[in-house]
């Protein structure tokens, strides 16, 4: 019965997300997740349906920009995908839960998820995308970065959540490296396209930064105690004290 009930809405939520309607969409999974709770845990049509359910749902997340919602459907939808194996969207799910790990920088996860992946899942083009971003942010190669094309319209939203990781990798480099900068080259370091954009990252991010005659001026980063600050004579007289005192009550 719970089938009869639930495939009628999986049409409808293919239906709205086709029309890119995520609040309905939300709203129709929902309903879908109610029904799945009375899924037999065996029965491959009701797999199917409860997968392709999540997948759609994993997908209205992203479109949705909600991180947390996007987790707990991929959490959900890993058991399935044990029990049912491939699925025409499985390698882009994949590849988003992968850019996902990325963007939060929890890399042990991200290569535990690879070591998942068969290999004709790994050179899929969804998910050997956030494979090479993640070797290019290695290696420091921020300019190829900055510069991707995503595989999928769905990627852009972790991909614009990236930039601003490697953004700011970038301008900590600009402030060890530099006392001061033109406006021009620190645009083009960065890869914003216009002056605008630049004074709103230094605004929000780098409010030390100072701007001046048509260049930044780096405030130079506070550094930790060296070994000159340390009163080591002081120290080893005390000792010496502590040392004279002990002897003399022996």
């Amino acid at each position: 019965m719970s089938l009869d009930k639930a495939t009628p809405l999986l049409s409808e939520l293919n239906a709205k997300f086709q029309a890119g309607d995520v609040v309905g969409g939300k709203e129709t999974l929902a309903k879908l997740k109610i029904l799945m709770l009375d899924f037999p845990p065996a029965s491959d049509p009701h797999i199917q349906v409860a997968t392709e359910s999540l997948e759609l749902g994993a997908l209205f997340t992203v479109a949705d920009g909600d991180f947390d919602a996007f987790a707990r459907n991929i959490a959900q939808l890993k058991p399935y995908y044990a029990l049912l194996g491939t699925t025409p969207r499985k390698c882009h799910i994949i590849g988003l839960n992968l850019m996902h790990l990325l963007v939060d920088n929890r890399l042990s996860e991200f290569h535990a998820e690879l070591e998942l992946l068969t290999e004709e899942e790994a050179s899929h083009k969804f998910v050997s995308f956030p494979i090479n971003l993640e070797r290019q942010l290695m290696v420091g190669i921020y300019d190829e970065v900055l510069n991707v094309t995503v595989p999928d319209p769905s990627y852009q939203f972790f991909v614009d959540n990236l930039l601003q990781t490697v953004r700011d990798s970038i301008a900590d480099c600009m402030e060890v490296s530099y006392k001061s900068m033109k406006i021009e080259d620190a645009m083009t370091v960065m890869k914003f396209d216009s002056q605008k954009e630049l004074m709103e990252y230094v605004e929000e991010c780098r409010d030390d930064w100072i701007v001046e005659g048509g260049s930044l001026c780096f405030q130079l980063p506070a550094t930790g105690s060296k070994a000159s600050d340390i009163p080591s004579m002081e120290l080893i007289a005390q000792n010496l004290s502590y040392a004279t005192e002990m002897e003399r009550i022996v």
